[in-house]
This record gives C-alpha cells, sequence and structure tokens, in this order.
C-alpha cells in the first residue's frame, strides 16, 4: 500500500477533533497555523478559541490596536509573531478587501508568512496540491527513508521538501498534509515512539536499522546569549510604573520596567554606582527597598538573568513614558511573575 494511503487511513481513524479542521476559511487556517508555529497543540488551543472569538473575521482583526493583540498574545511567546499577525490581518484587508489570496503564490506574498505557512492554507483552504514540511514531517521522513542530512541544513530542507512534494497526494493534498502532521505528532514522537504498534515499521528504515533514536540529525547547536537585565522598578501610589518596549528586540510592544542591561553579572552594589544606573534615575536621591533573587527566563536562543530592585526616588523619574501597571497592559511572562507575586 502507498504511504500516502495508509497515512491517511491511520488519520482517519486517530485524528484529533480540533476546531481548525472543520473550516476550509482561509482565515481561521492562517490564525491556527501562525498560533501553533513552535508551540504544541494543547497550549495553542485555548489562543485559537479567544482570538477567534474576539476577532472571528479578519477585518475584526485589522480594526484592533496592537497593544490588544499582544495583550490576547500574551503568555504565548514569541511575539514578533503576533505582530506579524496583526500587520497581515491590516494588509489583507486594506490591499485584498479582506479576501486571502487563494494559491500559494499569492500567499506566501504575506507577511510572516511562508513557505510552510503558505502550503498549509493553500491545500487545507484551497486543495492545492502544495506540501508542507514542520518538524513533525521532517521526524517521519527522516526515520522511514534512513535520512541522515540535517533537517536544519539548506541541503536537507531542499531534500525533506522535495521528497514530501514527491509524496503529496495530488487529489486529496489537504488531507494527506494534516494526516503526514498528525502521525509524526502522535506517532512518530520524538522519544520513544511506539513503533511495535506502528504501521509503518515493517518498512521503515530506523526501525530496522535501529535507528529511531538517532534521527533526525540536526546541525550544531545555535549558541545561547546570556543576558542580564536589572529591573528597576518604581511605584507610584503603590503601583508599580511599566514603560512600553520600543526597541526592535525581544518583547517589543510590551510592558517592563526601566532597566539596566549588562553581558555579565554585576554585584548590585556597585551596579547603582554607574553612570547609567545614576542617569537612569535621573540623577536623583533613591532609597533600595528590597533587591530580588534572580530570575531565570530561558527563550530559544537566549537566557534571560533578571534581578528586580525596588526604589523610592526623591522627584519624578527622569524615565520617560512610564505608566501604571494594569490589567489591559500585554506583560512578558517574566514581569507577570515578579507582579504576581509582588503586586
Amino acid at each position: 500500500m502507498k504511504l500516502s494511503h495508509v497515512l491517511i487511513d491511520w488519520y482517519q481513524e486517530h485524528k484529533r477533533d480540533l476546531p481548525w479542521r472543520h473550516t476550509r476559511d482561509p482565515y481561521l487556517i492562517w490564525l491556527s497555523e501562525i498560533i501553533l508555529q513552535q508551540t504544541r497543540v494543547e497550549q495553542g488551543l485555548p489562543y485559537y478559541v479567544r482570538f477567534t472569538e474576539r476577532y472571528p473575521t479578519v477585518f475584526d482583526l485589522a480594526e484592533a490596536s496592537e497593544k490588544e493583540v499582544l495583550k490576547l498574545w500574551q503568555g504565548l511567546g514569541y511575539y514578533s509573531r503576533a505582530r506579524n499577525l496583526h500587520a497581515t490581518a491590516r494588509l489583507v484587508v486594506k490591499e485584498y478587501k479582506g479576501i486571502f489570496p487563494d494559491t500559494y503564490d499569492g500567499l506566501i506574498r504575506l507577511k510572516g508568512i511562508g513557505q510552510y505557512t503558505a502550503g498549509a492554507i493553500a491545500s487545507f483552504a484551497y486543495n492545492e496540491p502544495k506540501p508542507v514540511v514542520d518538524g513533525n514531517v521532517y521526524r517521519l521522513l527522516s526515520r522511514y527513508y534512513g535520512i541522515r542530512t540535517p533537517v536544519d541544513s539548506a541541503r536537507g530542507k531542499k531534500q525533506f521538501y522535495s521528497l514530501a512534494a514527491d509524496l503529496l497526494d495530488k487529489e486529496r493534498p489537504g488531507l494527506f498534509n494534516q494526516a503526514i502532521m498528525e502521525f509524526g505528532a502522535r506517532q512518530c514522537i520524538p522519544r520513544n515512539p511506539a513503533c511495535a504498534v506502528c504501521p509503518l515499521s515493517a518498512s521503515c528504515a530506523a526501525y530496522s536499522g535501529k535507528l529511531v533514536e538517532r534521527l533526525p540529525v540536526k546541525g550544531k547547536k545555535a549558541n545561547v546569549r546570556n543576558r542580564h537585565f536589572y529591573y528597576f522598578v518604581l511605584r507610584h501610589r503603590g503601583k508599580p510604573l511599566l514603560r512600553r518596549r520600543k526597541e526592535s528586540d525581544i518583547w517589543k510592544g510590551l510592558y517592563d520596567f526601566p532597566l539596566v542591561e549588562k553581558e555579565k553579572n554585576v554585584p548590585v552594589n556597585k551596579l547603582l554606582g554607574l553612570k547609567e544606573t545614576r542617569e537612569l534615575l535621573g540623577g536623583k536621591k533613591f532609597l533600595v527597598r528590597s533587591v530580588s533573587g534572580v530570575y531565570k527566563h530561558v527563550l530559544s536562543h537566549q537566557h534571560l538573568h533578571a534581578v528586580f530592585i525596588e526604589v523610592s526616588l526623591k522627584g519624578r523619574p527622569a524615565v520617560s513614558g512610564l505608566t501604571p501597571a494594569s490589567s489591559k497592559l500585554a506583560l512578558p511572562r517574566l514581569i507577570e511573575k515578579y507582579l504576581q507575586a509582588h503586586p
């Protein structure tokens, strides 16, 4: 039996009942795909429900402010996805009158939509025969065919995409794409897959060659950058004061405290005497009320080490754009965690 038939038969018996699988609306499919990028289904599903309830159409999303979108996205991480989501919604409304392009070539021109997302929307919404290759597909194909090319290399990406295109069921591309991704997500899982009951085990190169735990092959890990954030918690009438991040950096558009960033750990008593600290606090006299322990926050290629310093100033702080903390502001999880313990 052809591989595509095995996968589709398995899928029809074992698929999860997910809301975006009951629609051909490109807006809803696009929304689900953006939310699920680098996100587990279990984590992304509640966000999908909230977004579709708040913004049932692309017009509703386009009319929202970026602050509102970031707030609804809070906790999901990779906030550039939310900003691109919002920008693309406005573009679709402005340039396409709210109608998504109905071809892969048209979709891939939109901001934040790459090869994978364009293929997913094109095949799920319009039944266009375009492959999708996500982490689950890389893993399944590398194991089944015994491919040792690193999946994160340019050669590997080209090789796996070409293979997925060859395997694609041209009559049922959307169904096949759902099936191959679901199989990778639920059957051919990263660790300890149930190979003994897998319908592909008899012809799987990795299973017969005892290579299941070694495939797929990935290239060298990216260097992890350590960053040390020293946050100054200023309060007005008991309310913490936050500022909106404008830098082209992590958390752009979200709110955190004024900070001094250093490449290495610096003792707080030394930090307080630095010129940049004095400038941040406007050269005013201040009283340190408390110093937190180190809060560690792990991102994909960055490890953050944050210390929160509660400070009382004599006079108004020199930092501009401060606003009292409120439930309407989108916060990084790190800041949310601190405020939950120190409201």
